[in-house]
C-alpha cells in the first residue's frame, strides 16, 4: 500500500489527473488545478501523448503542475493496448504516489480507477462527463458490441470508487438503474464542468443584417450536425440571408462524420465550416443563436460558453442539454433527430429577433448564477473533503 502525505493543513498533498485528451486539461479543467494549487495541493496531471503538446504542456507547467504521459487510447477496442496502458497507469501512480486520482471521460475512468486501486491510492474519483457512443443510438451491431464491453467495464472499475461525480441526473440514474452502480458508491451532481464567466464576457451581438446560427462540437453524428445541417437548408429555401456555422475537427470515433461529408455541405453552400480551432470565442461572438441539437451530453461545455457570452440557445430535450434552458427563457428544447423542430425554433429568431437579445441575456444570467466554474470547482471540492465551505 502506499504512504499517505498530507499537507499541514490536513488536506490531501498530491493529486493525479487522468485524461484521455491534453488539451481538455487546460480547456475544462484550468481553474479546477489552479484552485488545487492555491490551496497547496501538489497537482500532477496525465493525459496520452501530453509531452507532445507543446503548448499544453508549457500552459499547465507554468500553473504549476507536473506533466506525465499516459499510455491510454482514447478510442478502439483492442485488448492489448488496455492492459499495457493499465500496467503503465500503475506504474505512473507508483511513481508519483497521489493520494487522489479524479479520472475523467471513459477510458481514463476504467483503467485509471483501476490502477489506483491496484496500487492503494487513498481517494479514487470518476467523473462522468457524459456517456458517449456506447450509450446512444441503438444497441445493435459495432454500437452494441462497445455498449456491452463499456457497462461490463464501468461496472467492475466503478466498484474501485470512492466518488463519483455527474454532470447530469438523467447519467446518475442510467447508471444506478441499470446496475453499473454500486449502491454503496457515493454520488454527486454537479453542473457540468463549468464555464469561466470573466473569460467568456457578455459579447455585442455582430451588426450584419442577417442572423448567424452556430453549432460548435466535433464531427460526430451523435452530436446532431446532420439535423443541423437539414434544417439548415430548410432555413435557407425561405430565408436566404440566414448563415449557418459549424465549428469543429474530425474525430476517430465510429461515429465520426467523414470531411468529404463535410466539404459537401460546404460546396453545397449550406454552411461554413471553421475546423478545429483553439479559441471559440470569437466565433460565438459572430453568432446570435448557438444550435447544438445533440444526442447526449453530459453538460455540453460550448452550450455554457455560448450562454456566458449572451447567446440564446437551441438545444435537445436530452440528458445533459435540457438542464441547459429552460425553454421559452433562454432558448427553446426540441426532440432528439427532430428537423422539423430545429427548423420551427430556428425560424423563432427570424421572425422575433428581439427574442435574440432577451434570451441571450438570460442565458447570461442563468450562465452566472447556475454554471460559473468557480461554484462548480467548490461543489467538487467540498465532496471530496477538500474544503469544507
Amino acid at each position: 500500500m502506499m504512504r499517505i502525505e498530507r499537507n499541514h493543513r490536513g488536506i490531501v498533498k498530491r493529486a493525479l489527473i487522468l485524461a484521455s485528451y491534453p488539451d481538455s486539461l487546460v480547456n475544462f479543467r484550468a481553474a479546477f488545478i489552479r484552485r488545487l494549487i492555491e490551496l497547496e495541493i501538489e497537482v500532477h496531471v496525465a493525459a496520452p501523448n501530453l509531452s507532445q503538446s507543446i503548448d499544453v504542456k508549457k500552459h499547465l507547467c507554468e500553473m504549476g503542475a507536473t506533466c506525465h504521459d499516459a499510455y491510454i487510447k482514447r478510442t478502439g477496442l483492442n485488448p492489448l493496448n488496455d492492459v499495457v496502458g493499465l500496467i503503465r497507469l500503475m506504474s505512473l501512480f507508483r511513481k508519483v504516489q497521489p493520494n487522489l486520482v479524479l479520472a475523467y471521460t471513459i477510458k481514463p475512468v476504467i483503467w485509471g480507477l483501476k490502477a489506483a486501486s491496484l496500487v492503494g491510492v487513498e481517494q479514487r474519483v470518476a467523473l462522468i462527463t457524459g456517456l458517449g457512443y456506447a450509450f446512444t443510438g441503438k444497441a445493435t451491431g459495432l454500437r452494441g458490441f462497445v455498449q456491452k464491453i463499456a457497462k461490463s467495464l464501468y461496472k467492475s472499475s466503478l466498484k474501485k470508487a470512492s466518488l463519483v461525480f455527474f454532470q447530469n441526473p438523467d447519467d446518475l440514474e442510467e447508471f444506478a438503474s441499470t446496475g453499473l452502480l454500486p449502491q454503496h458508491i457515493r454520488t454527486e451532481v454537479v453542473n457540468g464542468s463549468g464555464v469561466d464567466t470573466s473569460n467568456y464576457e457578455h459579447a455585442a451581438f455582430p451588426s450584419n443584417a442577417t442572423i448567424n446560427y452556430l453549432l460548435i462540437a466535433r464531427l460526430l453524428g451523435d452530436k446532431g450536425i446532420r439535423e443541423y445541417v437539414s434544417a439548415a437548408r430548410k432555413i435557407c429555401a425561405k430565408h436566404p440571408h440566414a448563415q449557418f456555422h459549424l465549428v469543429g475537427g474530425l474525430d476517430t470515433n465510429p461515429n465520426a462524420i467523414s470531411e468529404e461529408e463535410v466539404n459537401a455541405w460546404v460546396q453545397e453552400g449550406v454552411l461554413q465550416w471553421h475546423g478545429a480551432v483553439d479559441d471559440v470565442r470569437p466565433f460565438i461572438a459572430n453568432s446570435h443563436v448557438y444550435v447544438l441539437p445533440s444526442y447526449r451530453e453530459g453538460t455540453p461545455r460550448s452550450v455554457l460558453e455560448a450562454m456566458s457570452m449572451g447567446r440564446a440557445v437551441i438545444t435537445t430535450d436530452a440528458p445533459g442539454c435540457r438542464e441547459t434552458v429552460v425553454d421559452g427563457d433562454n432558448g427553446f428544447l426540441v426532440d432528439v433527430k427532430s428537423v422539423d423542430q430545429l427548423v420551427t425554433a430556428m425560424e423563432r429568431f427570424i421572425l422575433q429577433p428581439e427574442l435574440i437579445e432577451s434570451m441571450g441575456q438570460r442565458s447570461r444570467e442563468i450562465a452566472c448564477e447556475k454554471y460559473d466554474v468557480h461554484k462548480v470547482n467548490k461543489a467538487m471540492l467540498k465532496a471530496m473533503g477538500i474544503i469544507k465551505e
